[in-house]
This record gives C-alpha cells, structure tokens and sequence, in this order.
C-alpha cells in the first residue's frame, strides 16, 4: 500500500513538473504579439467588423492559464464606427482543474470598457451578427467557478432609433467575491445612469450576499441594500432605498421577496415628499402572485402636510387581473387653512383589477375628511377612461376647506381655479348628499346626475332642498375653452329669500317667501370674474316680505305732502312690508336691470325701475311708492291717499342710502281738485265768452 502510495505521488509529481516544464518553454518562445494581424484579419473575415489590438497581448502559463489585453476596439459592422472598447482585460483559467477535463475560470478584471447598443428603426439590434454566428460547442465541461469579478470604469449605452429614448450608464463598477455553485460572495455595484425617456439622472450604488445554484437553478440574494439618489421626471432631490431578501427558484418558476421595503423621499413642484411601502411577504409563482399585509405610506409637506396610508392584508392574482376585498386606506392632513389645523379620517373596502378586460372596480366606505361616505367606482377602457360611480354623503362642508368671497384689501389677491383636469374626464354618475354647504350656501337632500366628457361637464338633475324650498334644474360647465364657462337653469320654489341673498351674495334687503327662476350664463376662472360676466334672466315671484332699510310707509306718514327731500343710510331696525313683490331681470355683463317691479301691501303700491350691480355689490334703483288708502287712524291725514313719492335706493349692498323727494310728492286728490279747478275755470271762460258772441249779434 506504501508503495501504491508513494509510486502515485512520484506520478502525480512528475507530471506536475512535465506541466511545469512545458509552459515555462512555451511562455518562453511563444509570443502572441506576433499573430496580431492574423487575429485583426481573421476577426475582419467572419465578423466584417475591425478589431483594433493597441496594448500588448501577455500570457501566463502557471500556475494558472491565463490571459491579458491593453486597448482592444471593436468597430461596428461593415464600418469603421466604434462599437465596443477597453483599456485592459484580464482573465485566467486554474491550471490543476484542466488535467481532468474542467474548465475553471479562476478571475476576470475588466477596465475602461465602452459599448453602445442601438436598437434601429426596423428593430434590429447593432450586435445581431454577433449573436448569429458561432459553430458547435466543444463538448468541454466547464466548471463555474470564478475568484472574483471586477469591472471597473465601464461605460455602457442604449439608443433607441425610432423612440429617440437615450439611456446611458456610467461610471459603472462591480465587484465580487467567489462566484461558484453554491458558494456565497459578496457583490457590490455602482453606476451612473441619464436618459431622456423619462428624464433620469441618478446614482446607483447596491451590495447584496449572492448565492448561485446553477444546477438547480435556485438562486439568492441576501441582506439587499440599494441606494439611488438624483433627478427623475419632475422631482428634485430624489433619494430611494430599497431592502430585503430575495429567493429564486426558476426552476419551479418561483420568487419569494421576504422583509422587502422601498422608501422614496424627494421634492415635486417645490413640495417635500417622502413614501414608504413595506411588504413583509412576497410569493410570485408561475403567473400568481400574493402579499402578506402590504402597507404604502405617502407624506406631501406642502403648505398643508397630506399623509395617507394603504393597508391591505392579503393581495393576490395575477399581473393581469388582482384584487382585495380588505383594504384599508388612511388620510391625516395637518395646516393652518385647514380647520382646527388637523383633518384624519379612516375608509374600508376592496378593490378589483383586470387589465384584460380593461377594468377597476373599487368599494369604499367609511370617513372622509369630516364626512361619511359610501362610494362604488369603476374604471374601463384605460386607454381612454371611462368612470362610473355612485356615491352617498352624510354632509360636507366646501368652507371649511375653500372660503367662500375675496380677500380683504391688503390680503394675497384672488388666486384663479384651474379646471384644466376636466378637460380629460370621461365620466358619469350620481351623488347624494344629506347636507352641504358651499360659498355660504345651505342645502339638504342634494340629488346630483353628472356627465363628463372632454371638459363638458352636465349636472342634471341638480335638486335640493333649501331656505325653506326646494331648488331644480341643471347647471353645466364647459372647461373646453381657455376661459370656462358657467350656464345655470334653475327654479328655486318656496325659497326663503332672505337668508338666501344674505349668504350667497351677503346682500341683507329684501325678505320674502316665493319663486326665484335662474337662467344665467357666467365665464371666468375666478368668483369675481364670474359675477361680472352674469348674462341671462332672473324672476321673482315672492309673498308675505319686505324690503329691509327703511319704512316708506311711515316716512309718508311722519313727513307728508310738501315736505324736504331725505336721504338716509339703512336702517336695519326699518322695513317696508309687502303682501305682494314680482320683478324680472334681465342681466347683463353682472348688472340686473329691472323695468317692471310690482310691489303690493294694504298702504302701499311700488313700481320702478334700475339696476343691481352684482359684479361690484352695489346698486341704483328708483321706485315710486304710492299710497292707496288714508293713513287716518294711524296718526296720518286724509289727504295723503294716492300720495306718490320717488324713492331711490343706491350704494354698495353693505352701506345702501335711501332717498325719499317729498317736494316732488303729489296726492291724488290734489291732482283731482286742481284738474276740477281748471275745468271749472275752463267753463265760466267758455260761458263768458258764448255771452259776448250773442251781445254782438244783437
């Protein structure tokens, strides 16, 4: 056995030192350098492409076979374009694994390499021929197992000619450990990367525990850490961390992603954000995939900080078609504008994706700013969507978020809405609220239709309850245009006008219960703009009132017939009460002119005309109130019945003064005794002179 033994090693050694022997000659008296332009030519022959060997070829034959290079180029094909560079290459094969037939490679370094892939019009690539050629394999087996990789400085770009997209990586390093089945290395990577579809200009760097298993095909990546850092589309100061454990079964066709989080922070049109998504457990087999209690959290810290949260148990599917029926979708907001500083409200539901079908479907219940709602959604056609919903509302109130009128002077200027996302919208539906309040204005039991489609935007019915009434019709919009515009059709019946005028148009004169018919046309992008753009018709039709300011009646009363013109402010402790007020408007640029007032109560009757500036809150208005009946018994005087005075009402809404032209009042009794006057003057003349005709003839 001793000698077995000892004959072997003598063997194995000799051997050895035959090896040795035989590469020590050939490194001797081999020189590869001489063969250069045989390799140029024969690279030239079967690829069409120039190979340019610009640094010296060395070759090392112990204790590993192995290879090094300077500058190597390769042109593209059949042109003397670069496709392909670098500065040096280094490759070696273990010596001992070659005696029993196995390829080994022991350590490749790379440097200074450079290449572009272009993607043509016709969608060939620019290393097709490259790809295409090749002969049979050897046979040989060749046993994957590598000391470490290195790539240092490489330059790597893609064009795509008929995108015109650009992606460019620089700067670009590897490093790892052993590389071979089973055995797990360390890798590091870092790499610069620009493109122009989408704009990207960011940093790379990730390092991760690798593990091959090349006969199982069963790979993993362990302690992943990826870091990128730059500009991407519109946002600034981008930074995205991303971690976990990655298992990689390709045989079974399975993935699994364990402890796998994705943060993001950055900065879009000038507001901080930051987002989050944790998903303890990703399984993708086959074409099924599912997630274990994902979470995404998305902060906006803006003016006001918007934070929102979605939590979904378990999600599972397919790429194509997925959903869940228990996700949970959290809002928390934080700012001054907002009311009491803080708004957080919580909503519950599922959801269903189906991109064969070109459908999502979500349902979703629960709080919602301070309001509760219930809400269907679908979505279909992506191309070009189409919604659908029908939702219910507790309340809302639009003030609390969007104050209603314009600033005080000396405030921030009154900024435009900007309606251009209706422009897109391809939509329709229903909503119910149970209360709403919106620029001041009160309703209950709203019922709203909606159509949408490419910036027309249709609101019928359009019904409520209100002031005592109900309200009906359709209002639209139309954002098409730069300037939108505004139509309203509504009939507003049983109103109580008063606190309707006051909190619409904080106009506080008139009292009354009755119709309102709305028939107006609005263009503009800010309130202000919209008032003094009102075109179109109003009717009033109102009972049991009275206009606030002043008491016409009692001013007759106290002043009479012959007395000095007045003019006072409203008062608000004065009115003058009506059983009976119709007027028509017709509106114009957001002035209201009216011809036709008819005012009735038991003293008085009112007619007049003028106009009401909506645009600027103000007004200048004439009407003659005129007394049908004594105001004897009332401290008055008989003689004041028909009594016809001007009064005229003028100034802003919130400082009105009224002025009453007493000198120019006329009763009708003394219109009737001064017209008896003169017909009785008018006969004693024609009695006269019939007298004097008859003496003459005489």
């Amino acid at each position: 056995m001793n000698k077995v033994l000892k004959y072997t090693l003598y063997g194995v050694g000799g051997a050895v030192l035959l090896v040795g022997a035989a590469a020590g000659y050939l490194a001797a008296t081999f020189n590869p350098n001489d063969y250069k332009d045989e390799i140029v030519r024969a690279v030239k022959d079967s690829k069409q492409r120039t190979l340019k060997l610009d640094g010296d070829i060395r070759l090392s034959f112990f204790p590993k076979l192995g290879a090094e290079l300077g500058r190597v180029a390769l042109s593209e094909y059949r042109s003397e374009q670069p496709f392909a560079s670098v500065e040096a290459l280094h490759a070696s094969l273990a010596l001992m694994p070659l005696l029993h037939g196995e390829a080994v490679v022991d350590e490749v370094s790379v440097s200074g390499l450079k290449a572009t892939l272009v993607k043509r019009k016709d969608g060939s690539f620019n290393i097709d021929d490259l790809l295409s050629g090749g002969g049979e394999s050897s046979g040989s087996k060749v046993k994957f197992d590598i000391a470490g990789v290195q790539v240092a400085n490489a330059e790597l770009d893609y064009l795509d000619e008929a995108s015109g997209a650009r992606y460019d990586l620089h700067a670009l390093t590897l490093s790892t450990g052993r590389i071979a089945n089973g055995a797990t290395s360390p890798l590091q990577l870092s790499v610069q990367i620009k493109a122009n579809q989408p704009k990207l200009d960011v940093t790379v760097q990730a390092k991760t525990q690798l593990t091959l298993d090349l006969d199982r095909k069963h790979h993993k990546l362990a302690g992943l850490e990826l870091q990128a850092s730059g500009t991407a589309l519109d946002i600034a100061n981008l930074a995205v961390k991303v971690a976990g454990d990655v298992d990689a079964d390709l045989g079974a066709q399975a993935i699994r992603a364990d402890r796998l989080t994705m943060s993001a922070t950055g900065v879009q049109a000038g507001n901080p954000f930051d987002a989050k998504l944790d998903v303890p457990s990703l399984v993708l087999e086959g074409e099924q995939f599912s997630a274990e209690r994902l979470q995404l959290m998305a902060r906006l810290n803006g003016a006001n900080a918007i934070a929102a949260t979605l939590t979904l148990p378990k999600l599972s599917g397919t790429a194509q078609s997925f959903g869940s029926q228990a996700l949970t979708l959290a809002f928390d907001a934080t700012g001054d504008k907002l009311p009491g500083k803080h708004v957080s409200s919580t909503m519950r539901g599922g959801f269903d994706f189906n991109s064969e079908k070109q459908v999502f479907d979500l349902v979703l219940a629960g709080g919602l700013l301070q309001s509760q709602v219930k809400a269907k959604v679908a979505v279909s056609n992506f191309a070009d969507p189409f919604i659908r919903f029908d939702a219910d509302v507790d309340q809302f109130d639009a003030d609390l978020y969007f104050p209603p009128g314009n600033p005080p002077k000396g405030k921030e200027p009154e900024q435009p809405f900007d309606l251009s996302a209706l422009k897109a919208l391809n939509l329709e539906g229903k909503l119910h609220l149970g209360a709403l309040t919106a620029a001041r204005i009160k309703s209950r039991d709203i019922v709203v239709g909606v159509k949408a489609r490419r910036g027309m935007v249709t609101i019928a019915p359009f019904s409520a309850r209100l002031y005592g009434g109900g309200m009906s019709g359709a209002v639209s919009v139309n954002a098409a245009p730069q300037i939108p515009v505004f139509t309203v059709n509504q009939t507003l019946t049983g109103i109580d006008v008063a606190p309707l005028l006051k909190d619409a148009a904080d106009f506080d004169t008139l009292e009354g219960h009755g119709t309102v018919g709305l028939n107006v046309t609005a263009t503009g992008n800010k309130v202000s703009a919209l008032k003094k753009s009102l075109n179109g018709n109003v009717a009033l039709n109102l009972a049991d009132g009275a206009i606030k300011g002043i008491n016409i009646a009692k001013k007759l009363r106290d002043v009479g017939i012959g007395g000095k013109s007045q003019t006072q402010d409203a008062n608000k402790a004065e009115k003058t009460d009506f059983s009976e007020l119709k007027a028509s408007f017709k509106v114009s640029n957001g002035v209201a002119h009216n011809d036709d007032l008819s005012m009735k109560s038991p003293l008085l009757r009112l007619s007049g005309n003028g106009d009401i500036d909506i645009g600027n809150d103000r007004m200048n208005y004439l009407a003659k109130a005129t007394l049908v009946k004594t105001l004897e018994g009332q401290g008055g005087q008989d003689n004041l019945a028909g009594l016809t005075v001007p009064v005229r009402a003028q100034g802003p809404f919130t400082a009105l003064k009224y002025s009453l032209d007493f000198a120019a009042a006329v009763s009708d009794s003394t219109k009737q005794k001064i017209q008896a006057k003169k017909e009785e003057v008018k006969t004693r003349l024609q009695d006269e002179l019939k007298g004097g005709l008859k003496g003459l003839f005489r």
